[in-house]
């Protein structure tokens, strides 16, 4: 009998249509198919479900389900919603992500280094006034979290010539990057850095981590990249710092409650540059790939994916 494998989602049905399609063609052995077309037998059968925030209500009715793979690299919520449910749970971890991810990193920093928002704000004011260049080298910038994407993204930094610093929950060794811990770390960075990216994973430590106390610790001409989870930042916080010019620019790609509502302030705000969480987008073939190739080895050779540590969220 083949195995049946379930894909649990709630995208909109032409994005789950394309991942049904390729990850059926990357593993042609096995059925792949919605979950709203199985069966009470079916799902009965299920060890292993495939999952895009999936509803835990439908999760139970696979009383089976062993583990599950998610489609993306961030699983917080998914942590948080399945907290009943006795199932492991697989993250994504794509090196196209990784890539990706570094690559917006040092996009924005280079966005945020080249003083691209005063020129926009003089294009608006037809201004033509030049400001004087400032080395890469000579630019302090700090990466909160240094797991695989925040690795690689401080790694990328270095490697274009900034000054990099990386912070993590526990003490890392990256060549070239000055690795920080703890709280006191954490606050001399926000004193001494340019440029802060923030790619913390949303868990109870950082759960509002950043707020007040420590925008008011940084330079005025400091600015702030957030493209990890929106609540690691506390967004009224985050305002209100910008319109006392306690820091200079944020640009923000991702949110508590996305997409953004159309009536936010955050929209017009003079000093935000607001992103529709595009800073590593996954690619359906290369996610596939990984999925397949975890799945694939479990069933035919026993071996279990990595996964995710239920009480620190990744």
């Amino acid at each position: 009998m083949t195995t049946l494998i379930p894909l649990v989602h709630q995208m909109h049905a032409e994005e789950a249509s394309e991942w049904l399609a390729t990850l059926q063609r990357l593993l042609p052995r096995y059925d792949i198919r919605l979950f709203d077309e199985l069966g009470e037998q079916e799902r009965s059968q299920c060890r292993i479900a495939i999952v895009a925030n999936p509803d835990p209500h439908q999760l139970v009715q696979m009383p089976a389900l062993i583990w599950v793979h998610s489609l993306w690299a961030g699983v917080e919520r998914m942590v948080a919603e399945l907290a009943d449910v006795p199932v492991d749970i697989v993250r994504l971890v794509d090196p196209c992500l990784t890539q990706t991810m570094s690559e917006a990193v040092l996009a924005w920093v280079l966005y945020l280094h080249r003083d691209m928002p005063l020129y926009r704000r003089q294009q608006a004011a037809s201004l033509w006034q030049q400001k004087p260049y400032v080395a890469a080298g000579e630019r302090h910038v700090t990466v909160l979290g240094l797991g695989e994407l925040g690795g690689a993204s401080a790694q990328r930094l270095q490697q274009n010539s900034f000054m990099t610093s990386g912070w993590s929950r526990s003490l890392k060794s990256l060549d070239g990057v000055q690795c920080h811990t703890g709280r006191q770390g954490l606050e001399e960075l926000f004193e001494q850095s340019d440029i802060i990216v923030n790619l913390l994973p949303l868990t109870p430590d950082t759960q509002a981590l950043l707020d007040r106390k420590l925008f008011k610790k940084m330079k005025a001409s400091a600015c702030l990249i957030n493209f990890g989870r929106g609540a690691t930042i506390v967004e009224e916080d985050l305002v209100a710092a910008l319109n006392d010019k306690q820091f200079a620019h944020a640009v923000l790609d991702v949110f508590e409650q996305e997409p953004v509502s159309a009536s936010s302030a955050l929209w017009s705000h003079p000093r935000i540059t607001l992103l529709p969480h595009i800073s590593a987008q996954t690619t359906i073939e290369s996610a596939s790939r990984i999925i397949a190739d975890n799945i694939v080895n479990y069933l035919d050779h026993a071996v279990m994916p990595e996964v995710v540590d239920k009480s620190r969220r990744y």
